[in-house]
């Protein structure tokens, strides 16, 4: 080999820092699969259904709340299959009530199992009003000390109505401005458009706190019956807004479409692979 004199080295040695943050800006973000889009097939064969969402070349997978019934046996199985298949779950969807004392312990440990990083509650049904939603931003406060010190992330999921004005403010402006700005702000896009809200606007708003988002699609014509690519959302503004806002992890999800669950989910990552490179 060459030797290199001490100017080129401290040439080179300069340039090492731009190439590590050129490699990291192009990195890729993984796209997943929020498992309630198969859901009917996943009652059916759990095992098989996940198999068949890796194989079609899904990085991640959040299993929805029936992953809390499963028994922790059944857990490490699943567990061994994603990892076989070098598939990763991030976050977990769960009821509200997965957070309630006598059901934190459990949560955390299914959590663990599965390699989860967020514990995501998948919206709430709170009292009327503006202060109906203190108990709601109470519970995610609390449970955020309790699972932190495993290494768990608390987060809320949208669903339109928090993106519906209660006396001239979102309830999802509430949860955001009365919760620690370690609970996660999960983003579903379909439910925000649908609510007429502007999702590229929440988003830099709200920088650093949505780490994942559900990238469903909507239209007026046919709601979320839509494949994603063929609703409003404005993908590429939302996309720029998101990885220069923290986002971690891209989540697909589907209400159904024409096609069969997996049929669906396969046509949507094919999309959003043209639509996002």
């Amino acid at each position: 080999m060459t030797p290199i004199n001490r100017r080129s080295f401290l040439a080179l040695s300069a340039m090492l820092p731009y190439a590590f943050t050129a490699g990291a800006a192009n990195s890729k973000i993984p796209v997943g699969l929020e498992l309630y889009s198969v859901r009917e097939a996943l009652k059916k064969d759990p095992e098989g259904t996940v198999r068949a969402v890796g194989e079609m070349g899904y990085q991640c997978v959040e299993f929805y709340a029936p992953y809390f019934e499963r028994t922790n046996a059944q857990t490490k199985d699943m567990r061994r299959l994603i990892d076989d298949l070098g598939v990763r779950c991030f976050s977990t969807h769960n009821d509200l009530n997965y957070l309630d004392p006598d059901k934190i312990n459990r949560t955390r440990d299914l959590n663990l199992a599965l390699g989860s990083k967020y514990v995501i509650v998948a919206s709430a049904q709170p009292k009327p009003g503006p202060d109906g939603w203190k108990p709601v931003a109470d519970a995610l406060n609390a449970a955020a000390e309790k699972l932190e010190p495993a290494g768990l992330k608390v987060g809320y999921h949208n669903h339109e109505p928090e993106f519906r004005r209660v006396d001239g403010k979102y309830p999802a402006e509430y949860l955001a401005e009365h919760t620690k700005p370690s609970v996660v702000l999960q983003l579903d896009v379909g439910t925000c458009v649908a609510s007429g809200a502007d999702p590229v606007a929440w988003i830099r708003s709200h920088p650093g706190r949505i780490k994942s988002m559900h990238c469903k699609d909507w239209s007026p014509a046919q709601g979320y019956k839509v494949l994603f690519g063929e609703g409003v959302a404005p993908w590429k503004e939302i996309f720029a807004a998101a990885e220069s806002s923290g986002l971690e992890y891209y989540l697909l999800e589907q209400e159904g479409s024409r096609y069969s669950e997996l049929e669906t989910a396969k046509r949507c990552l094919e999309t959003f692979r043209t639509t996002h490179a």
